[in-house]
């Protein structure tokens, strides 16, 4: 540690392996959606995805925006509010899946990210949580939200999955009852879903250890907030 002088080695630990996985539940998945349009495909493509995760052994849940605040314009003891914030605790992992809007996210998707805050008392409602991003486009395709969806997934801290799944002329690959044709978008969406259970799997036991750090071990919470704050000021 001689070549580490701002190195404070009390608060360093190196393990040499981690916990043995021990859960025997299906992994918990919950699936976020950014249209509120009576045929919302980002919506079917996220029922398409839960259907999938099932068959794949996952148990999952399908929040509903509809009624939600805007960030600001509510508080957390809003029903809608309360609702999202305990299912990601309940989650292992998520789905997040938003139509492209101007070349991004839509509102109605950011709005639900807005609301999950990085810590709640303590708590931290998506740290460690694997994540599988997708997009629905009305043109061509595009990655503009996938890739914008990786960073809010690195922002929360997140464990993002390689596999994304993009779907172009989405209008095209639903039918009348609002379940999506055979086709390689169709493949490549199992294949997103067959790997965000395999990645959940792997890694749920191992959330604390994977996210636990050197200057939150050396800094406590109430301390950090304090010197925060006291710099704003």
């Amino acid at each position: 540690m001689n070549d580490l002088p701002n190195l404070e080695p009390q608060h360093l630990t190196v393990r040499e392996d981690a916990t043995p996985a021990s859960s025997d539940h299906a992994p918990r998945i919950l699936l976020l959606y950014g249209s509120l349009r009576e045929r919302s495909y980002s919506r079917l493509l996220t029922e398409e995805a839960a259907r999938l995760l099932e068959a794949f052994g996952a148990e999952t849940r399908i929040f509903d925006p509809h009624g939600l605040p805007l960030p600001d314009d509510g508080d957390a003891e809003h029903p809608k509010v309360a609702e999202l914030r305990e299912l990601s605790f309940w989650s292992e992992g998520q789905v997040w899946c938003s139509p492209e809007r101007h070349g991004n996210v839509s509102g109605v998707f950011k709005s639900q990210i807005d609301w999950l805050p990085l810590s709640i008392g303590g708590m931290r409602p998506t740290q460690g949580r694997t994540l599988a991003v997708m997009q629905v486009c009305g043109g061509s395709q595009s990655f503009n939200v996938v890739n914008t969806l990786r960073v809010l997934g690195r922002w929360m801290r997140m464990v993002t999955i390689p596999n994304q799944s993009s779907v172009p002329k989405a209008f095209n690959e639903f039918d009348e009852a609002g379940r999506m044709h055979p086709s390689p978008y169709y493949d490549r969406v199992v294949d997103v879903m067959e790997e965000l259970v395999k990645f959940t799997r792997l890694l749920r036991d191992h959330t604390d250890y994977l996210t636990e750090r050197y200057s939150e071990r050396r800094e406590s919470p109430e301390v950090l907030s304090k010197r925060v704050n006291q710099k704003a000021i």
